[in-house]
């Protein structure tokens, strides 16, 4: 069915508007070109926007390991009922909830905006990062394909960049981020905190399962590009026990991951509401224990994360990977991304880095080389390669 035949002819939200009414926009949304509609994504609707600007200045604040940052799309059909990022759907009058999951603004644009910037004399070829808020290879990307163009942007002005994702649709791109890899340091990195599948399904209902993204870390370091994996959120009496934990850990191992960050669930408002709302349906008895572990705040008492993170550090240590990366506070810890998945920067004649402290993966041939976060005698085994979709 064709896309552009889905345009949505009646506001999205029911009114019965008086005889004679002039026709007003679906949404107030900047740029809004259409919304639509399609059966290959039922109960999503797309509204596509021109966008003004493609990069986005992250506030001096902030302890992120970059500066700027670029979001295809905003709302994310992964619906992760757990997703940090669920809040900022408030600010384009989105609730937080449904919405958040089932209206997805997709900048249209994006890469011709995004490479008239990088073009302009005034930049400094920054580190930028995609996947900060939502990811940029969730389903409608299949259809929208942005990031192509985005890559290319990038690549062909010389900017470094880093991809966070759950999206198994990166793998269309391997090819794309080996050329970029020729002129630029790029850092990736995927998300997987559960290899439960069943959980997986409940909690994270959008995204492609635990053994896809076993697979596609595998696929990236078959292709030799590096993988850090950020194994968050650890989610208190569901995925920090033992087993649960070893099982995680070994199985990123095998999949021969760069370097492993994790860290407890961080209930912000917005998320913690619409967390709590899934919690109390499918687990009703750990409401209580959430509750008084959180209290009213966002983040697990200081003892549990303490406790958390000696058993994170012994699983990690036991398949291979170094004890660091247990981020405690998501507000003073963001730095510690996992190794791989922030671009490297080699200062000219000398060979040392900086940024990251972790040297650059080579992109083509030779063997991969030993580092620091590198599972021990793991490298990428060619019988992890089930169907990627």
């Amino acid at each position: 069915m064709r896309w552009t035949s889905q345009q949505l002819n009646q506001p999205l939200f029911a009114q019965q508007p008086a005889p004679d009414t002039p026709a007003v926009p679906l949404l107030p949304l900047a740029g809004l070109v259409k919304s639509v509609q399609t059966p290959e994504f039922a109960g999503i609707t797309f509204h596509e926007v021109l966008a003004k600007s493609a990069l986005n200045k992250v506030p001096p604040s902030s302890t992120m390991p970059f500066e700027w940052t670029v979001n295809p799309y905003r709302g994310c059909s992964h619906a992760c009922v757990y997703c940090f990022a669920r809040k900022s759907h408030t600010y384009l009058d989105f609730d937080s909830g449904v919405d958040f999951d089932s209206q997805v603004v997709v900048k249209v644009n994006v890469a011709q905006v995004l490479r008239k910037e990088l073009l302009k004399p005034s930049w400094q070829r920054h580190h930028v990062a995609l996947g900060t808020n939502t990811d940029p290879y969730q389903r409608a990307e299949g259809r929208y394909r942005l990031m192509p163009g985005i890559i290319a942007a990038l690549a062909d002005s010389g900017t470094p960049f880093s991809i966070l994702t759950k999206g198994t649709l990166l793998a269309r791109d391997i090819g794309l981020l080996r050329t970029a890899g020729e002129s630029v340091s790029v850092g990736m990195g995927i998300s997987l905190a559960l290899v439960d599948e069943g959980l997986a399904q409940a909690i994270e209902p959008g995204t492609p399962s635990p053994k896809a993204r076993l697979a596609l870390i595998s696929k990236l370091r078959e292709a030799n590009l590096p993988c850090g994996v950020m194994a968050m959120p650890i989610l208190p009496w569901l995925t920090d026990s033992e087993e649960a934990l070893d099982a995680l850990f070994g199985a990123l191992a095998h999949a021969g991951a760069t370097g492993v960050s994790a860290g407890a669930l961080y209930l912000r408002p917005g998320t913690r509401e619409w967390f709590m709302q899934w919690l109390a349906r499918e687990h009703p008895s750990l409401v209580g224990r959430y509750q008084r572990l959180y209290g009213p705040g966002a983040y697990a008492s200081k003892e549990y994360r303490q406790w958390l993170s000696v058993r994170v550090n012994e699983a990690k240590s036991r398949h291979g990977f170094t004890s660091e990366g247990f981020i405690h506070d998501a507000r003073r810890e963001e730095a510690q991304y996992p190794a791989g998945s922030m671009p490297t920067t080699v200062t000219p004649g000398t060979g040392s880095t900086t940024g990251t402290g972790i040297r650059r993966i080579p992109l083509h041939g030779g063997s991969l080389r030993k580092k620091a976060g590198t599972p021990v005698g793991t490298p990428a085994s060619s019988s992890l390669a089930p169907t990627l979709f």
